[in-house]
């Protein structure tokens, strides 16, 4: 999963590292320096970004993307970001899909060529206080 990150260049240079991932369950990290803003936070971009980044990831973990659903990406359509409070240090992101809902997607997308989901993760920060918290709508879908 490292690779993924590398393979978006931009989350590359901000430092997110992934530190869990297993079907069903993604948590990334996203360290202070280079995403600190001029008021000495973390930069509201970033947080975002390491947030958006879980739906990825936990589709690449979750769905067999070269097997039964090879051709099919990961997308997402839609996604809102609620800011809670100024984060400081590493911030810590984590998303997750249920069972029956992995299955519901994956029955989808075989069944008409894409299979939407909602996702919501929750950013804190090193004290464990919630900093963010996103809701976004994804696609496994097929490509061509």
């Amino acid at each position: 999963m490292e690779a993924l990150v590398g393979s978006v260049p931009i989350l590359a240079a901000m430092g997110i590292r992934v530190v869990e991932v297993v079907p069903g369950r993604a948590v990334a990290e996203l360290p202070p320096e280079p995403n600190v803003n001029h008021f000495g936070v973390t930069y509201a971009g970033s947080l975002f970004s390491v947030a958006e980044m879980l739906g990825g990831v936990l589709c690449l973990a979750t769905f067999d993307l070269e097997g039964e659903l090879a051709g099919f990406v990961p997308l997402v359509k839609e996604s809102t970001i609620r800011f809670r409070r100024p984060a400081m240090g590493v911030v810590r992101a984590e998303a997750s899909m249920s069972h029956d809902e992995v299955a519901r997607v994956r029955d989808d997308a075989l069944a008409t060529g894409k299979g939407e989901f909602v996702l919501e993760a929750t950013l804190t920060d090193a004290g464990g206080e919630v900093v963010a918290s996103t809701v976004g709508t994804y696609q496994v879908r097929r490509l061509g």
